[in-house]
C-alpha cells in the first residue's frame, strides 16, 4: 500500500528535558512551544510565518509555512531526545491550511501523521501512521488519535502504537509521499496531549461551545456577560480591592485572545472609588457534566489574582448573569469549582479547588502545582467533571481529582448546570509598583461525549429534529446559508458537521430571528448543521455547489 521509501514532506521531532510523561509537546509559532529547532530536507520552511489566511479558526499572527517544490521526500525534522510514552498520552492535534492553487498534480487531499524510530537505519520500516483526509482553502484541526483511530502499521508483526515505547520521531505527511507533485502547507497549533476519559471510557470530544476570541474591540456579547456590581455595595469579597468594568480598557479581544486587563487606576462606580480596576466575565452558556479546557498566560505581580472557574447557575449573587431567572441558593450550596487559581505573591504555583457546603465553602479539597513561566507562556488548563469525580489537568498532566466517598447535596452539589468565570481579582497586598498585567486567554472550549452518530444523518430524520419554527435554505446552497427561527432565546447555536467523520467544521451563535453562514470556503459536498435555540432542535442534510 505504501512505498518503503516512506518520508515525509513534514517531519516534527521534538526535543525532551525531565520525564517525558509530563512534557508539553507544542508548537503555536509565536514563540510559546517547546520544539527548540526544525531541519529541513529538501524542502524549504519559514518560520515563523505571517499567517497569509487569518480567519475561521486561526486568527493567529504567526505559522510555519511548508513547500514542497516538487521532491520525492521533502521534509523537515527535529529529533526526540527519549521515546515516546504512547501510554500516557495517545494523541496529536494540529491546524492546517492547503490552498487549492499551490497543489500540482492528482496527489490526494489527505495528511498523515506517522510516529518512527528515528534511532534505526530505516525509521520508516516500523513506523505507525493515521492518515487524515483535508479540506483545501480552509483551516480545519485534526486529532490523530493512536488509541481510538484506524492506524497503519508498516510491519505488521508490530503491537498496537499506544503499547510501544520505541517511537522518537513524529512526522507530518501531506498529500501523499513518492511524488513529484508540488504543494504549499501551512501548519499552526501542535499538540500532542492525553485523552480525557469517563467512567465508560468515553472521551469528551465532542465540542459544544467555545470562544476562539476571533473578533477585535470588545467581546462577544452573545457568550460573555461583564459582572460589575458590587456584592455588597461597597466591595467584593475576600477584601479584593477592584473595580469590575464592563469597558475594553479591562477586556478586549486582539490577534486571537481575549486579553483581561488588571490595571492601577483611580476610578469611581456605584458610589465607591478604588485604586484598581479589572474585569470579571460570566459564560451566557451553562452546562452539566463534559470537559472545560482553556489555554491561558497568567498575570504578574504580587497581589494579582486570576482565576478560571465556575458557579452553579442557580447562585444568588447580585449582579450576576444567571440569577434574575436562576439564582435560588446561596454559595456554597451552588457548588464552585476552579480550575485554574494562581497568586502573584507565589509566582508560577496553580491550583485546582473545589468548594462545597461539606467544606463550609473553605479550600480543603486542592491541587496544584508549579508551571515554570506561567505568565510567560501559555499553558492548557482543563476540568473533566464527570458523574462521580471531578479531574484537573494542566498541560494534560492530572494534579488533582476530586472524588468523594459519599455524593450527597454537602459533598456533591453538581448534577445541574455550571457557568464558566473569568476574572483577575487585586489583593490589598498588592505591590505598590503594579501597574497592569494582562490574562491572556487563547480559547475557551466545553466538549461532552456525544457520540458521532448522533449528530450525523442517522438522527436527522428523528422528529424531535425537525422543527418547523425553524428553516435553513436554500438548499443547495453556494455562499450564503441563512437560519431563520421565531424565538432565539439565551442560548441559540449552529455548527456544520463533516457527514463522514461528524467533525464540526464551522459553528457560531443566533444572535436573532434571521441568521447568515458563510459556506463559501466549504468544498463541494454534502454537510449537516445542527441548530439548537432552548428546547427547540433541528438537524438537516444540505448540499454545498
Amino acid at each position: 500500500m505504501f512505498s518503503t521509501k516512506i518520508l515525509s514532506c513534514i517531519v516534527l521531532l521534538f526535543v525532551f528535558s525531565g520525564n517525558i510523561n509530563a512534557q508539553v509537546l507544542t508548537d503555536d509559532f509565536e514563540g510559546n512551544g517547546t520544539i527548540s529547532a526544525w531541519k529541513e530536507d529538501a524542502s524549504t520552511i519559514t518560520k515563523p510565518f505571517a499567517n497569509p489566511f487569518n480567519q475561521g479558526i486561526n486568527t493567529s499572527n504567526n505559522v510555519l509555512k511548508y513547500e514542497d517544490s516538487g521532491g520525492d521526500y521533502a521534509n523537515v525534522f527535529f529529533d526526540v531526545g527519549r521515546n515516546i510514552d504512547m501510554g500516557v498520552k495517545q494523541a496529536f492535534k494540529l491546524k492546517i491550511y492547503v490552498p487549492s492553487r499551490s497543489i500540482s498534480g492528482s496527489s490526494p487531499n489527505q495528511v498523515s501523521l506517522k510516529l518512527q524510530d528515528g534511532s534505526i537505519s530505516l525509521p520508516w520500516s516500523t513506523q505507525s501512521e493515521i492518515v487524515k483526509s483535508i479540506q483545501l482553502d480552509v483551516w480545519q484541526e485534526l486529532t490523530f488519535d493512536f488509541k481510538n483511530d484506524n492506524f497503519i502499521n508498516l510491519d505488521a508483526g508490530s503491537s498496537d502504537p499506544i503499547d510501544r515505547t520505541d517511537f522518537n520521531r513524529v512526522l507530518i505527511q501531506v498529500n501523499g509521499e513518492n511524488n513529484k507533485d508540488k504543494v504549499v502547507a501551512y501548519i499552526d497549533d501542535f499538540e500532542f496531549y492525553k485523552l480525557a476519559q469517563g467512567p465508560t471510557g468515553k472521551a469528551y470530544n465532542h465540542l459544544v461551545w467555545s470562544d476562539e476570541f476571533n473578533g477585535s474591540g470588545s467581546l462577544d456579547a452573545s457568550k460573555w456577560y461583564h459582572q460589575t456590581k458590587l456584592p455588597d455595595g461597597v466591595s467584593w469579597y475576600n477584601g479584593e480591592i477592584q473595580h469590575y468594568t464592563n469597558r475594553t480598557e479591562n477586556s478586549y479581544q486582539a490577534n486571537g485572545s481575549l486579553h483581561l486587563v488588571a490595571k492601577k487606576e483611580t476610578f469611581s462606580d456605584q458610589g465607591q472609588t478604588k485604586n484598581y480596576t479589572s474585569a470579571r466575565l460570566n459564560s451566557k452558556y451553562a452546562f452539566t457534566y463534559g470537559r472545560v479546557e482553556v489555554r491561558a498566560k497568567l498575570p504578574t505581580g504580587r497581589g494579582t489574582w486570576p482565576a478560571i472557574w465556575m458557579l452553579g447557575k442557580n447562585i444568588d449573587e447580585p449582579g450576576g448573569f444567571w440569577k434574575p431567572e436562576f439564582g435560588t441558593v446561596a454559595w456554597p450550596a451552588c457548588g464552585e469549582i476552579d480550575i485554574m487559581e494562581h497568586w502573584g505573591n507565589n509566582q508560577d504555583y496553580v491550583q485546582s479547588a473545589m468548594h462545597t457546603p461539606s467544606s463550609n465553602g473553605a479550600t480543603i479539597n486542592k491541587g496544584g502545582k508549579t508551571l515554570s513561566g506561567a505568565s510567560n507562556n501559555f499553558h492548557v488548563y482543563a476540568v473533566d467533571w464527570y458523574e462521580d469525580r471531578m479531574v484537573f489537568t494542566y498541560d494534560s498532566v492530572e494534579v488533582y481529582t476530586y472524588k468523594p466517598a459519599t455524593r450527597d447535596a454537602r459533598t456533591w452539589p453538581f448534577t445541574a448546570d455550571q457557568y464558566i468565570l473569568l476574572n483577575t481579582a487585586i489583593e490589598p497586598g498588592i505591590d505598590p509598583s503594579f501597574t497592569s498585567s494582562d490574562l491572556v486567554i487563547d480559547y475557551v472550549r466545553i466538549y461532552d461525549d456525544q457520540q458521532v452518530e448522533d449528530t450525523l444523518e442517522s438522527y436527522v430524520n428523528e422528529k424531535a429534529f425537525q422543527n418547523p419554527s425553524i428553516a435553513v435554505y436554500p438548499n443547495p446552497v453556494s455562499d450564503i446559508l441563512r437560519i431563520a427561527i421565531q424565538d432565539v432565546t439565551e442560548y441559540a447555536h449552529w455548527k456544520v458537521l463533516d457527514m463522514v467523520t461528524g467533525e464540526v467544521i464551522i459553528n457560531g451563535e443566533l444572535i436573532n430571528a434571521n441568521n447568515s453562514v458563510d459556506v463559501s470556503e466549504l468544498v463541494t459536498g454534502a454537510y449537516l448543521i445542527s441548530v439548537t435555540s432552548g428546547q427547540s432542535h433541528k438537524a438537516t442534510k444540505f448540499i454545498k455547489y
